[in-house]
């Protein structure tokens, strides 16, 4: 009896191990396979509301709707480009400022490192930021997407926190070799890094992918710098501004012969699942750094 008894607790352990990590995944993917259906399914019998995994009547009248205007493809790849550009050059600039403020023998490291966190608590505000990139003639530029937000006090933090685990002996063997500071960093850290790197870019690129109030404020008027995250800002503006029952087809205009619309409710879940994407394929490739450190076993003791 008492066999069967340890017997029976490793399988009643894993049935209510496995039935509770399903229903953690069924709570995690539920709104989003329910956003995909409401963006597959009709705008008119999306309004009925029921619509929970599947799709009810099936469309893709929501999609075309979204990239009907021709903007799109163009606005796609000017994110992709500053996405790609900015987080790059962020992850470099501010990798640099966080090795250089780990390094013990800089004597103004302390003062450094305080005027930099001191950019985390206070901000001049939206207009003189304004004033500034207008000063930096950044306005209507493909700059402006770039130069501003180049360093992250908090990122650098989190760099510079990593940087100090690393052992002491890599940098100095690096010196005994005859590399000076660049070369350190270049050779030495940045390969250690990694883990942290990869960490980083995934926040910064999720940040410029999906920002579109710079673009409101410093490229609105010139058409060819517009993001896809404000182009489908201003198609979702414009179909949350029409009642529930208006029509929204292609071109905006209502379709004759067809009893197809697209509703606010639909094109928002189309604009959802559109802006995601990029992001969902890009996580995969980044998820192995977050645990693993690169320097496991880098210096023999």
């Amino acid at each position: 009896m008492r066999t069967n008894k340890y017997q029976l607790e490793p399988v009643v352990f894993q049935t209510f191990n496995i039935m509770f990590m399903i229903l953690i995944a069924v709570v995690t993917l539920y709104p989003f396979l329910n956003t995909i259906a409401i963006s597959l399914n009709a705008g008119n019998d999306t309004i009925r509301g029921g619509i929970y995994l599947w799709p009810r009547v099936w469309t893709d009248q929501n999609y075309r709707a979204v990239f009907a205007g021709g903007t799109l493809l163009h606005a796609f790849w000017i994110s992709v480009a500053r996405t790609v550009l900015h987080t790059v050059l962020a992850l470099f600039v501010t990798s640099m400022l966080a090795y250089s403020l780990s390094r013990k023998e800089y004597v103004f490291r302390k003062p450094m490192t305080i005027i930099v966190i001191m950019t985390m608590y206070f901000s001049a505000g939206l207009i003189p930021h304004y004033f500034l990139i207008r000063d930096l003639h950044l306005v209507n530029s493909f700059l402006v997407y770039i130069i501003p937000g180049l360093v992250s006090a908090y990122n650098m933090i989190i760099i510079r926190t990593y940087i100090q685990t690393l052992p002491e002996g890599l940098i100095e063997s690096a010196k005994i070799d005859g590399a000076g500071d660049f070369r350190t960093f270049m050779s030495i850290i940045l390969p250690l890094c990694q883990p942290v790197l990869a960490t980083v870019a995934l926040f910064v690129a999720v940040s410029q992918w999906n920002s579109w109030f710079d673009t409101f404020l410093y490229a609105s008027s010139k058409q060819e710098l517009s993001t896809l995250q404000y182009e489908l800002m201003k198609l979702l503006s414009s179909s949350m501004n029409l009642n529930s029952s208006s029509a929204v087809t292609n071109g905006g205009s209502a379709m004759e012969g067809t009893h197809e619309v697209v509703t606010p409710a639909s094109i928002r879940a189309a604009i959802t699942i559109v802006a995601s994407v990029p992001i969902i394929i890009v996580y995969p490739f980044l998820q192995k750094y977050f645990v693993h450190g690169m320097q496991l076993g880098s210096v023999k003791e």
